[in-house]
């Protein structure tokens, strides 16, 4: 904390490496999100009758 942080440079980009590590585990958290199981509720009362009818 008391020294600076390491920048890396690409071009016109200059960022430091605490940063692009926020951002890159912010896109892999928002990739999983997409792909990750949602739990499924329970079945709507009445759903079984109308599922044999």
């Amino acid at each position: 904390m008391d020294t600076p942080a390491t920048y890396l440079s690409w071009g016109f980009i200059l960022i430091s490496i605490p940063n692009l590590l926020m951002i890159i585990g912010m896109i892999v958290l928002f990739i999983l999100a997409l792909f990750a199981p949602f739990p499924h509720g329970g079945e709507e009362p009445g759903a079984e009758e109308r599922r044999h009818e």
